[in-house]
C-alpha cells in the first residue's frame, strides 16, 4: 500500500539544468550523503525513463545506482532491461549489468554481459544480437564486443558469428549495420554460389555514402575456376531537378577457362551512364524561359554480352542483347511549340567493327501543336524532322521530313455524328554523302525530293447509354482515303519502281527509300465498352477492317479484332488477332488469360505471328511462344511460384522456374530451381547461347537483409544439358 509519495530532485553542484534527475519512490531514507529509495522507484533523467525496486544516490560522487527488475526507455524506440544500473550524473556515464536493449523501430535486440554508455555511445561486451523472438531466436549473431550510437543508429559488431538456431554458419571479424534507413558507408551482405564449371562464387559489396548527394556501390567478385572482376555503380543527385548514375565493370578470364569454352574475349568490360535533367536550359544557361526543357542520356558500351552475364550470379535478372543503343535526348517545350534533338548510336556486338553501322547523329525535330481556326472547325499542325544518318564507311545521308495535316470538321444531327475532311501535305528530301562500297555506282545515289498530298473523309459517332448496373458506350465510324498528287526527282524518281517492290527492300540501294505508297482504301471500325456501376471497365471490344482499292478491283486487307474482358473480379481474358484474307490465315494471334485473388496469381499467354515469308535454315516466318506462371500464397508464411516459357516453333524451352518461400517476421527461407537460356559471344564472332540451370537457396535474416523480393543467399549452378557450356 502506498503510504507516502516522495518527489526528490537530485543535482550535482555544477550540473546544468538538463542534468536534473527526478526520483519518485514509496520509501525514502537519508544517511549523511547517501539517499536510499525503495518500493516503486521511478527515475526520470534527460530522455531516460527508468523503473526499479531500489535506488541509491551518492551526493558526493553524483552516482545513482538502481537494483532489481530494471526497465528503462530512451526516447521513443529504445528499451533497456537489467538487474543493475549505475548513472554517473557528473560524468554522464551509464552502466547496465546484465545488458538488454530493444530498438523498436528496427525490431532488433542486443543482449550482453554488461553495457557501458557515455553521451550517445553504448559499448556492449560479449553479447548476442537478433531480430527474432529473444526466448528462442531462429537466428542470432554472437559477438565479443559491440558499439552502438543512439544518434546515428549505427551498430558495429566484432568477431561476429551467425547461428541458425545453435548451428554456426558464418563468421566475420567485423559487421556494421544501420538500424535506420539513412544511407551510410558499410559492408552489404555477400552473395555466395557454386558452379561445377565456374567453381566457388563470392561477391562482397561495399556501399560508400559519405555525402548526401552521392553514393558508390563496389561489388568485387571471384569465380575460382573462371576468373575475377569488379563492378560498380556511382549514383548522384547534382541538383533538385537532375540525377544520374554510372555503372561500370571489368572481368578477367582465366586462361584455361577462356580456351576450353572458346569465348570471344578474355576480358569483359563496359559501362552505362544515365542522366536526366527536367529543366536543363534554365539551369545550365542561367535563363528564365517559361517553357519546359529536359535532357535524357543513356550511354552504353561493352565489348561483349558476357559483361552483362557476369555482372551478377543471377543471369535471369539481366537483359542481354547483341545490339546496343546509346541515346541523348534534348527538348524544349511550350504550349504551342516543341523543339527536340536526339542522338542515337548503335553497336552490334557480333561485328568486329561497327564502321558500317548506320548512326543517327543527330535528329532535329520541330512540332507545332494542334491549333484551330474558324470556331474550331479547321484544325492544323506541323511536324518537321531532319535525320543525319552517318557511318564512317559507306553511304550516309541527311533526310528531312515535313508533314502538315489539315482537317475541316463539323457535327450533324444534334452532335450525334461527326464528319471531317482531311488533307495531308508531306515532303521528304534526302541529300547523300560518303561512298558506297561494291558495284553500286555513285550516280544511283543522286539527292532527291519527294512531295505529295492525300485526302481522307471520315464519319463517326459515339453513343452512350446508362443502365441500372452498367453503362454501355459504342464508338463506330468509317474513313475513306485516296491519294492525291505526287512529285519526285533525283533518287526518288530513279529508284521508285525498284524500291517499291517488297522483294528489293533489303537491297543497299533501297536503304534510304522509306516511302510508303498511299493506296485508295476504306477503313471501317467499331468498338464498344461496358462499365459497371463503380466505373470499372468490364468489356472493351474493337473491330477494324481496311479495304484497299487498286486498278484491278478491291483487295480486303487484314481485319483486326481486340478484346479485353474482365470476366469477374479475379479473371481477365485478353485477345488481339489479325486475319489475312489473301493467305487465309492469321498473321497474329495473341491470347492471355489471368486469375488473381488473395491466394492465387495465375497467367497463361500464347503469341503467334506469321510474316508469310519462305522458311529458311536461318529464319522462320512463324513465331509461336507460350508463357505461363503460377503464384500461390498458402498463408502468411508459405508461398510458391512456377514459371515456364516455351518456344513452340523451335521446340525448345526458353525458361523454367519452380520454388517456394517461407517468410516469418525475422527471417525468410526459399528454395528455387531455375533454367535460363542466355546469349554469349563465341570466339569466331558469332552469337551463341547457353542453357543455364541453377538452384537458389534464399536466406534473409531480417532486418539486416532487405526483404525486397530479390534473391540473396547461396546459388548452385548445375551443368548445362549438353555438359559442355555452363
Amino acid at each position: 500500500m502506498l503510504k507516502l509519495f516522495i518527489f526528490l530532485i537530485l543535482s550535482a553542484l555544477y550540473a546544468a539544468a538538463d542534468d536534473r534527475v527526478e526520483v519518485y519512490a514509496t520509501n525514502m531514507d537519508t544517511q549523511a550523503n547517501i539517499i536510499t529509495a525503495e518500493g516503486e522507484v521511478v527515475v526520470v533523467y534527460q530522455d531516460y525513463y527508468l523503473s526499479a525496486k531500489k535506488a541509491i544516490y551518492n551526493r558526493d560522487s553524483g552516482e545513482l545506482e538502481l537494483f532489481e527488475n530494471i526497465h528503462a526507455t530512451q526516447g521513443e524506440n529504445i528499451r533497456f532491461l537489467g538487474q543493475y544500473a549505475k548513472l554517473n550524473i557528473a560524468q554522464k556515464e551509464r552502466t547496465f549489468k546484465p545488458f538488454y536493449m530493444l530498438e523498436q523501430s528496427a525490431d532488433v535486440w542486443l543482449s550482453g554481459a554488461n553495457g557501458y554508455s557515455k553521451e550517445s555511445d553504448i559499448d556492449i561486451k560479449s553479447g548476442v544480437m537478433s531480430g527474432c523472438d529473444p526466448n528462442n531466436p531462429l537466428w542470432k549473431m554472437e559477438f565479443t564486443s559491440s558499439e552502438y550510437n543512439t544518434d546515428t543508429m549505427w551498430l558495429n559488431l566484432y568477431n561476429a558469428r551467425i547461428y541458425i538456431y545453435d548451428i554456426p554458419v558464418f563468421y566475420t571479424p567485423y559487421f556494421g549495420y544501420s538500424l535506420n534507413t539513412k544511407r551510410r558507408t558499410g559492408v552489404l551482405p555477400p552473395m555466395i554460389g557454386f558452379s561445377s564449371k565456374e567453381g566457388f562464387y563470392y561477391e562482397q559489396s561495399l556501399f560508400i555514402a559519405e555525402q548526401n548527394w552521392w553514393d558508390l556501390d563496389l561489388r568485387p567478385q571471384i569465380r575460382t575456376n573462371r576468373g575475377s572482376g569488379v563492378y560498380s555503380t556511382f549514383r548522384f543527385v547534382d541538383s533538385e531537378i537532375s540525377k544520374g548514375s554510372l555503372t561500370s565493370g571489368f572481368f578477367q578470364e582465366q586462361e584455361d577457362y577462356y580456351l576450353e569454352n572458346k569465348l570471344g574475349n578474355k576480358k569483359h568490360y563496359g559501362f552505362n551512364f544515365l542522366y536526366e535533367n527536367s529543366d536543363v536550359i534554365n539551369q545550365w544557361f542561367k535563363t528564365n524561359l517559361k517553357g519546359q526543357s529536359g535532357l535524357y542520356m543513356d550511354i552504353v558500351n561493352m565489348n561483349d554480352v558476357d559483361y552483362i552475364n557476369l555482372s551478377a550470379n543471377d543471369t535471369t535478372k539481366n537483359a542481354t542483347a547483341t545490339q546496343l543503343l546509346s541515346r541523348i535526348n534534348l527538348f524544349y517545350n511550350t504550349d504551342n511549340n516543341y523543339f527536340g534533338s536526339y542522338f542515337k548510336h548503335y553497336k552490334d556486338l557480333t561485328l568486329e567493327s561497327n564502321e558500317k553501322t548506320l548512326q543517327n547523329l543527330p535528329a532535329l525535330h520541330y512540332h507545332r501543336y494542334l491549333d484551330t481556326l474558324l470556331e474550331n472547325h479547321l484544325l492544323y499542325s506541323m511536324d518537321i524532322k531532319s535525320n543525319n544518318y552517318y557511318r564512317s564507311v559507306g553511304k550516309s545521308a541527311t533526310q528531312t521530313d515535313l508533314n502538315i495535316p489539315l482537317t475541316l470538321q463539323t457535327s450533324l444531327f444534334d452532335e450525334r455524328m461527326n464528319i471531317a475532311y482531311k488533307t495531308n501535305l508531306y515532303a521528304q528530301h534526302t541529300n547523300f554523302n560518303g561512298k558506297e562500297e561494291g558495284s553500286i555506282s555513285l550516280d544511283e545515289y543522286n539527292s532527291g525530293l519527294f512531295a505529295r498530298n492525300y485526302h481522307a473523309v471520315s464519319a463517326s459517332s459515339q453513343l452512350t447509354r446508362a443502365f441500372d448496373e452498367v453503362t454501355h458506350v459504342i464508338d463506330f465510324g468509317t474513313q475513306y482515303q485516296v491519294a492525291g498528287s505526287e512529285f519526285e526527282n533525283g533518287y526518288y524518281d530513279e529508284q521508285k519502281d525498284y524500291c517499291s517492290d517488297d522483294i528489293n527492300r533489303f537491297n543497299p540501294i533501297c536503304e534510304f527509300y522509306n516511302i510508303e505508297n498511299i493506296k485508295e482504301n476504306l477503313q471501317l471500325y467499331f468498338s464498344h465498352y461496358l462499365y459497371n456501376i463503380s466505373g470499372r471497365q468490364i468489356i472493351y471490344h474493337k473491330l477494324a477492317q481496311n479495304t484497299i482499292y487498286e486498278e484491278h478491283g478491291g483487295q480486303t486487307n487484314e481485319i483486326e479484332n481486340e478484346l479485353d474482358y474482365q470476366i469477374s473480379d479475379s479473371i481477365n481474358f485478353y485477345n488481339n488477332m489479325f486475319y489475312n484474307y489473301e493467305e487465309s490465315a492469321f498473321s497474329k494471334n495473341f491470347n492471355k488469360i489471368s486469375y488473381a485473388d488473395d491466394s492465387y496469381n495465375v497467367g497463361l499467354s500464347h503469341m503467334y505471328k506469321n510474316i508469310f515469308l519462305q522458311k529458311s535454315a536461318e529464319i522462320s516466318p512463324i513465331t509461336s511462344y507460350m508463357t505461363s506462371s503460377v503464384g500461390y500464397k498458402y498463408n502468411k508464411h508459405y508461398s510458391y511460384s512456377f514459371k515456364h516459357n516455351y518456344d513452340l516453333e523451335r521446340r525448345e524451352k526458353k525458361g523454367f522456374e519452380i520454388g517456394f518461400l517461407y517468410q516469418k517476421r525475422c527471417w525468410d527461407f526459399g528454395l528455387t530451381y531455375l533454367e535460363n537460356n542466355r546469349p554469349i559471344l563465341s570466339r569466331d564472332g558469332s552469337s551463341d547461347s547457353i542453357y543455364d540451370r541453377y538452384v537458389y537457396i534464399t536466406i534473409r535474416l531480417k532486418p539486416i537483409m532487405k526483404s525486397d523480393g530479390s534473391l540473396s543467399g547461396f546459388v548452385y549452378r548445375l551443368p548445362d544439358k549438353s555438359g559442355e557450356n555452363q
